[in-house]
């Protein structure tokens, strides 16, 4: 037997049950990314009536019918938990009777290509808002071989994802070192505020200056922005030199101290609302100081000392007014250390992860290919 075309309607069917008993609530709340993930919502649910949002079982899918430029917020749950999302989302699950046809881990797997994205932001639909519908997704066709050849596709994508999450369990277990470090200073050492050791810059980048723009990320990191940026029009952006850093002043949206350090040898511009600084070297070193604004104690701290009605803020004031214990440069420089391979290997873990899901659409292009080699012979 070879190939065989359905249409996801065939195999797939929507998910309704509620969260009408509150069984589930505001810590069991999730969302989804456009890079196919699950995580705990970012929207603030406090006082939301939770029961009309919908359960979603082991082995059921979810995503967001609004799309986000050339991407569809999608997860999979294939945890053994179960939580819920937001009515306004979607949710499905492969019919019990079709489960003999199509595995739920395959079909992820076809959802996962960027192929699927841009067919489904194709039929997507809208005028201020483009929409992905349920009626849609059902129509759209997929080329399924049998069940074995699907399982073997399967077991080779979950053998690299455990490879990958056992080396990231090992990343978690450096930041525990780092984060001991930091605990351990504090308790042995008096806190200063960081005011003396670091200078406020605020550089224009004119006409002529740089198009390496960025955005600051709630991960801590410079990233692409996520709106449209005129590249031709970057005069009045801050210039983030090396080893400099920027931060955001909301916390209210971000939940978060967002900031980032320019590692790089190349200038960056941000937005001129960020805030830009230098670290005086000789005393304090940038990497040590950031292994503080990467703890969750920091960004409790944060967002308990911004302030604001319609925008809660920390400023420059506030940053200035954070104590910290600063050790002698050598003993910073150690610990820094440690936090630079930690910093290298969470990047080697970020491209471990974007193979595996480059490898998506090669692993689907696989088994096609067998299951027709298979009908051949």
């Amino acid at each position: 037997m070879g190939l065989t075309k359905y249409k996801l309607g065939e195999l797939i069917e929507l998910v309704l049950k509620t969260n009408s008993e509150l069984r589930y609530g505001p810590d069991d709340v999730r969302g989804m990314t456009i890079t196919k993930e699950i995580i705990p919502t970012k929207a603030d649910v406090t006082g939301t009536d939770l029961s009309k949002f919908l359960v979603v079982s082991p082995g059921e899918f979810i995503y967001n019918p609004r799309t986000h430029g050339k991407r569809i917020g999608f997860g999979y749950n294939n945890t053994g938990d179960t939580f819920i999302i937001s009515w306004n989302n979607i949710a499905f699950k492969v019919k019990t009777s079709m489960k003999d046809v199509v595995l739920a881990d395959y079909l992820f797997l076809h959802f996962k290509r960027d192929e699927w994205d841009r067919e489904a932001c194709f039929q997507s639909w809208g005028s201020s808002t483009e929409v992905f519908s349920w009626e849609t997704l059902c129509d759209m066709e997929v080329d399924l071989p049998p069940l074995p050849i699907q399982q073997k596709y399967v077991d080779i994508y979950n053998a690299l994802i455990v490879n990958q999450q056992s080396y990231e369990r090992g990343l978690e277990d450096l930041k525990l070192v780092c984060d001991a470090y930091i605990e351990d200073l504090r308790r042995k050492m008096p806190c200063k505020p960081i005011g003396p050791y670091i200078e406020r810059h605020d550089v224009r980048n004119g006409p002529n200056g740089t198009k390496n723009v960025m955005g600051v990320s709630t991960a801590k990191e410079f990233r692409e922005p996520t709106s449209k940026v005129n590249r031709n029009e970057l005069d009045n952006y801050k210039v983030v030199k090396p080893r400099q850093i920027s931060f955001v002043q909301t916390t209210h949206n971000e939940k978060v101290f967002a900031y980032a350090f320019n590692n790089t040898d190349e200038d960056i511009v941000v937005t001129s609302v960020n805030e830009v600084f230098s670290v005086d070297e000789d005393k304090l070193l940038p990497e040590y100081l950031s292994m503080f604004f990467n703890r969750t104690e920091f960004d409790r701290y944060a967002r308990f000392h911004s302030w604001g009605s319609a925008r809660e803020t920390f400023t420059w004031d506030d940053l200035i007014k954070v104590e910290i214990p600063i050790a002698d440069i050598t003993v910073q420089k150690s610990i820094a250390d440690i936090y630079k391979v930690y910093k290298d290997r969470k990047g080697i873990n970020e491209k471990l992860k974007a193979q595996i899901k480059d490898i998506c659409p090669i692993l689907i292009k696989g088994s096609i290919e067998e299951a027709r080699k298979t009908k051949e012979a």
